[in-house]
């Protein structure tokens, strides 16, 4: 599979699931359009995501390519990298005993034996919800580092889960891609029972 992304945590998340990635990052304008909803621009952005690096390397040698974005959002605002360490401290203390969304957009292409494209482009949202943080908790965990390169200034997968009082919908998408999701896609796009197959090889790996 070509990944059209430079994220290790997606490229980990597929790698445990035994997928076998080229890694080809695509180089766009990730400009949000005036008006534009956060699930939208991520659907937008994974769409020109694939076509960019297709448009250049082509699919995998599965025939599958899959490109990626995702947003941390609250009331149609954007939640990005923070800055510095004053930037997280806010995004933090905005997030304090609220929820708030993460969407991903997917877009996977399949090429087909036949030389047949087919694509599926979808978004995936899941609402996190904090604890109230206090003062000395927020300044604690962006003491840690490990916000400054998260959008929303946290990782779910880190110390950043201690933040987080619940979630409802897929954990993986809150760490950058709902893997789920994509392979239920891929079945459909290549027409076999993908997931069947995967969950069963799982499954014998923790039985043997």
């Amino acid at each position: 599979m070509i990944l059209a992304s430079a994220s290790p945590r997606r490229r980990e998340l597929l790698e445990r699931l035994g997928f076998t990635l080229t890694i080809v990052p695509a180089d766009i304008d990730e400009t949000r359009r005036a008006g534009e909803h956060p699930a939208s621009l991520v659907k937008r952005l994974a769409y020109e995501k694939a076509h960019h690096v297709f448009d250049h390397a082509g699919v995998g040698a599965d025939g599958f390519l899959l490109a990626a974005d995702t947003i941390v959002w609250m009331q149609d605002k954007a939640l990005g990298k923070p800055a510095n360490n004053a930037d997280a401290k806010s995004m933090l203390s905005a997030l304090s005993g609220a929820t708030h969304h993460v969407s991903t957009g997917v877009c996977l292409m399949y090429q087909t034996p036949e030389g047949n494209l087919r694509e599926s482009n979808f978004v995936e949202t899941t609402d996190v919800t904090f604890y109230e943080l206090t003062d000395a908790q927020i300044a604690a965990y962006v003491s840690s580092g490990e916000c400054a390169d998260k959008a929303g200034a946290y990782a779910i997968q880190g110390t950043g889960r201690l933040l987080v009082q619940g979630i409802e919908g897929d954990y993986d998408n809150v760490v950058g891609l709902p893997t789920c999701r994509v392979v239920r896609e891929m079945a459909l796009l290549s027409e076999q029972s993908m997931h069947d197959n995967l969950l069963l090889r799982l499954l014998e790996e923790r039985n043997a």
